[in-house]
């Protein structure tokens, strides 16, 4: 499975937020990379330039590369709606992206390898699919000989269930998919308009 595996403080510090989640470096170093990162002064990026900037930004954030991109962006373009807002939901709507928002891993990264390595199940069944789209009603949880897994007790341990569209089940580690978020509800930093331009062009 194809995926960015670089170094991800240097690619948050590009786009000037943390999008792999908390990170001790970027909060030391929160100037653009390079050697003159601090002092550089930037040129104003152009129409296109932001566009793009923001399209790799949710790409980067969410751990999807060019070409599964591409499809979601035209199965959103096919479903009612605002086609921005839809691409949204998919990439929310992914079996990765749901352990990590239960959870059960503390970064997405680390919930698509989880997933791979089959410790999740999909309704009951063991999957290691991590692009999976999950439906509202289905139930995602851990296998069950992987819930003493280090990683998932110390990622549950640390973690709320603060998201509204997930019911979390704290004795079988699993949570049930009750509906998609409305955008409001999506916490991170995107404007999905730029990425519906870029590829109207």
């Amino acid at each position: 499975m194809a995926r960015y595996t670089g170094p991800s403080t240097k690619i948050a510090r590009k786009f000037g937020e943390p999008i792999f989640g908390p990170d001790k470096n970027f909060e030391r170093r929160n100037c653009p990379p390079g050697q003159h990162g601090a002092s550089r002064k930037r040129k104003k990026l152009s129409e296109y330039g932001t566009q793009l900037r923001e399209k790799q930004k949710v790409k980067y954030t969410y751990g999807v590369l060019e070409r599964q991109f591409r499809g979601l962006y035209e199965k959103a373009s096919k479903m009612k709606g605002k086609t921005g807002v839809n691409l949204l939901l998919l990439l929310e709507s992914r079996l990765d992206n749901i352990v990590y928002r239960l959870g059960i891993a503390p970064t997405r990264a680390a919930a698509r390898q989880l997933v791979s390595h089959c410790h999740i199940t999909l309704d009951g069944e063991v999957t290691s699919i991590p692009s999976i789209i999950v439906k509202p009603g289905q139930i995602v949880g851990v296998r069950e000989r992987s819930k003493s897994l280090e990683v998932v007790q110390d990622s549950l341990s640390a973690h709320a269930n603060k998201y509204s569209w997930f019911e979390w089940n704290a004795d079988a580690k699993s949570g049930k998919f009750l509906n998609l978020p409305v955008r409001e509800e999506i916490p991170e930093n995107v404007n999905e308009q730029l990425i519906v331009e870029l590829y109207s062009k």
